[in-house]
């Protein structure tokens, strides 16, 4: 993982505001949430049980290593995950695979 990306799953689990260089972490205390932006992209929202990701219009390499990264951090990251094959992007979640879809939701551990 990314000095980038540890940094930004430290401030997700801390709730707090936090930017570098194209990544930040905007937590909102009256509804409980944090968003994560990629170039001013959103690309994720994490609550206290559940993890919805994004791509932000842009399935680049970096939307989805900072997805991974959310991901292993906040979820079962051995059985969760975004990748991509043949220019298609994939979720696995709890291993079963499907097609990425904005708003997919992964539970928290």
């Amino acid at each position: 993982m990314r000095l980038i990306e540890q940094q930004m799953i430290d401030a997700i689990k801390q709730r707090k505001d936090w930017k570098k260089d194209n990544t930040a972490v905007y937590y909102d205390s009256t509804i409980g949430v944090t968003s994560v932006h990629l170039h001013c992209n959103h690309i994720a929202s994490i609550s206290d049980k559940e993890v919805e990701v994004y791509d932000g219009g842009w399935q680049s390499n970096t939307t989805k290593s900072r997805l991974n990264a959310i991901i292993n951090g906040l979820c079962d990251g051995f059985t969760c995950s975004v990748y991509q094959h043949k220019f298609e992007w994939f979720i696995t979640d709890d291993k079963l695979i499907h097609q990425f879809e904005n708003g997919y939701t992964f539970a928290r551990v």
